[in-house]
């Protein structure tokens, strides 16, 4: 279809692309997103601690860390339309078959298959929408297709808290199902590649020689494929990326975990009120996610950066030429100014901000339910609004052609500290009968990350500007 498609309907539809992202996205953490909203009521049904509690969410994020790897490596050779599409599919048969189960332990269970079945839906729908847009618009759709994630938490903070206390808890995994399902028939149904880029694989497929190695890297070892991989974890700009976006995603899972129970117990909140502000402070992130991309855009469009230092794809899908090089294209970046700064103050910002949000927190102000609420709405704005500026800048910091790996491997890192950090704040709370610990763990490793990441930033500059 997009083969064909001028050059002028293709810009028109790269925002249906971004619409359908956005929505599978929103569809698939639909259920996943309200777990915190019906945290008091799943305490009450399941006889649940703050640590159990934790443990649903991490239950949903285990897979991942291996399958974001799986996951990229899919999106690297396959057509994300149904890599996404049948993951989504996972997502909602999961979620369908798990409202018949019973329990606690069963609900665990279906959490594990539903992460499983998620794991293509991140990576790949960024993949999606870094192919249709180029870099000076990247980072302000990136921000708009991940706004997808907590405009999905802000309407299931909404609806299932009410749909559990009228039907039960089993009725939200039914309406999970039923929305993941609708995300990924719209991804399926919608989701095109862009016009060029489906022209040269249309064009590659007869000159490539069919059977095994016709697909690169099955031929090769196992090993190899992996060190060539992995060796992106030593580039700075990488390391930068995973210690930012590990600090700011503990923070983004303590909020959604932790808010209406805070709110409840310390500022003596309604639990129905309480479950709007966590409403509030996801529908702040995702304004946040918008407005901090379009931000890191225009930072980086005042640096004068020539099209060929920009890694990734431009709207037709072209890989840029020449070979890569690791540490070249982010050298580049910095030689000819801030392209790479221009992303990353916008994280930086996102640091300084929680960590005065958290420490807020830990002081009266926490007790008081007008000022609590509007910490907590800040903590949204920037504490779920800096996923959009981190992606555009794992997507440009990757290899040309291994943006899909790249994603995955820098997501499957966060996994790490969403899978530990909900049961380890659950236990740090339940063992301490006190938020304030929480809140100044959450602190000080957003404090650490900001420290060691701006460190790096200076010397990657300082290098660039002594070549």
């Amino acid at each position: 279809m997009t083969a064909g498609l001028p050059t002028r309907r293709a810009g028109r539809y790269r925002w249906i692309v971004l619409g359908i992202a956005t929505f599978t996205q929103a569809a698939s953490a639909f259920f996943v997103q309200g777990i915190g909203a019906m945290g008091i009521d799943l305490q009450r049904d399941l006889h649940l601690s703050t640590a159990q509690l934790g443990l649903l969410l991490s239950a949903a994020q285990l897979l991942p860390l291996i399958g974001l790897l799986v996951a990229g490596e899919l999106l690297d050779r396959y057509n994300e339309r149904w890599v996404v599409g049948i993951g989504g599919c996972v997502v909602a048969a999961g979620l369908l078959v798990g409202s018949v189960a019973p329990g606690y332990l069963s609900l665990l269970l279906v959490l594990l298959v539903v992460g499983a079945g998620y794991s293509t839906v991140q990576p790949g729908g960024s993949k999606s929408v870094a192919s249709w847009f180029d870099a000076s618009r990247r980072g302000l759709a990136m921000g708009i297709r991940q706004a997808g994630l907590p405009l999905g938490a802000a309407l299931a903070s909404a609806v299932l808290p009410l749909l559990a206390a009228a039907a039960g808890w089993r009725a939200t995994l039914v309406a999970g199902g039923l929305v993941a399902l609708l995300g990924a028939g719209a991804f399926m149904g919608f989701y095109r590649q862009p016009p060029t880029r489906a022209a040269l694989q249309e064009e590659e497929v007869p000159s490539a020689p069919r059977g095994p190695s016709a697909r690169p890297g099955w031929s090769s070892s196992l090993r190899a494929q992996l060190g060539a991989r992995l060796r992106m974890l030593r580039e700075p700009a990488m390391v930068r990326i995973m210690l930012s976006g590990a600090s700011l995603i503990s923070v983004q899972t303590g909020v959604g975990i932790l808010t209406v129970l805070h709110l409840h117990e310390r500022a003596s909140v309604g639990a129905g009120a309480a479950a709007l502000v966590l409403v509030a402070a996801q529908a702040a992130g995702a304004v946040g996610r918008i407005v901090l991309a379009w931000w890191s855009d225009r930072r980086r469009s005042g640096h004068h950066l020539p099209r060929h230092h920009l890694p990734g794809r431009n709207l037709s899908g072209r890989h840029l030429p020449g070979p890569y090089i690791p540490g070249r294209y982010a050298a580049g970046r910095d030689a000819a100014g801030r392209d790479a700064a221009g992303r990353y103050v916008s994280l930086m910002t996102c640091m300084v901000a929680v960590i005065a949000g958290l420490a807020l927190l830990m002081t009266p102000v926490g007790s008081s339910p007008v000022a609590a609420c509007a910490v907590f709405v800040w903590l949204g704005f920037f504490g779920l609004g800096w996923y959009g500026p981190w992606v555009a800048y794992v997507t440009e910091s990757a290899p040309p052609d291994k943006t899909g790996f790249a994603l995955g491997l820098a997501m499957s890192v966060n996994q790490i500290a969403i899978v530990v950090m909900p049961p380890a704040l659950g236990l740090l709370k339940d063992g301490t009968g006190s938020f304030t610990p929480v809140w100044g763990l959450l602190s000080l490793l957003t404090a650490v990350a900001l420290m060691l990441t701006a460190r790096g930033e200076r010397r990657a500059v300082g290098r660039s500007e002594k070549r």
